[in-house]
Order: C-alpha cells, then sequence, then structure tokens
C-alpha cells in the first residue's frame, strides 16, 4: 500500500501544476492550459481525499495547501519574474517548516 503521506505530496505537486496553468489560462480564456488547470486540479482533490481517509484531516490539509503554496511561490519566481527578497525566502522556509513539523507530529 501506498504511504498516504506519499499520496498527500504528489497532490501537492498537482495543487502546484494546477495554479500554474491557471496563470498560463490568462483567466481561462486560453483552452489548453484552462483545460489543464481542471485536470490538475480534479487529480489533486481526488488524491487529497485519498490521503484523508488515513491522516488527520486538518494535518493533511495544510500540508496540502502548504506544498502548493511554496510551488507556487517558487515556481513564480522562476517562471515569472516574481520577487525574491530575503523576507520572502525567509517566510517560505517557515512554511517549509510547519509542513514538516505538522508530518511528524501526525
Amino acid at each position: 500500500m501506498t504511504s498516504p503521506w506519499l499520496i498527500l505530496g504528489v497532490a501537492g505537486l498537482f495543487e502546484t501544476a494546477w495554479i500554474i496553468s491557471m496563470k498560463y489560462s490568462d483567466g481561462m480564456s486560453k483552452l489548453l492550459p484552462s483545460a489543464l488547470t481542471i485536470i490538475f486540479l480534479v487529480i489533486s482533490m481526488y488524491l487529497l481525499a485519498l490521503a484523508v481517509r488515513e491522516l488527520p484531516m486538518g494535518s493533511a490539509y495544510a500540508v496540502w495547501t502548504g506544498i502548493g503554496v511554496v510551488g507556487a511561490v517558487l515556481l513564480g519566481i522562476v517562471l515569472f519574474d516574481e520577487p525574491s527578497d530575503a523576507l520572502r525566502i525567509l517566510f517560505i522556509a517557515l512554511i517549509v517548516m510547519g509542513i514538516i513539523g505538522l508530518q511528524v507530529t501526525s
């Protein structure tokens, strides 16, 4: 059986994928990125639903959104030239520490 934490991690990656594809969809006005947004969103939610069968719901949701937030911010920096100042990186690091902390204590 696959680890629920692994499933949750993959769900978080698909969350990052749908938010990035939504950016590329230009307000859902471009067909392919819009379709990918919906597909990635459905996959992400399905995997989250599988993970919460065995994980505490609050922890799973926080980790899932945390992975999505960190992924979106990092890819926003790389792909869309979003700011990458020291404070922003510090707060992303705090989110990562929170994700690790929730996984270790759950």
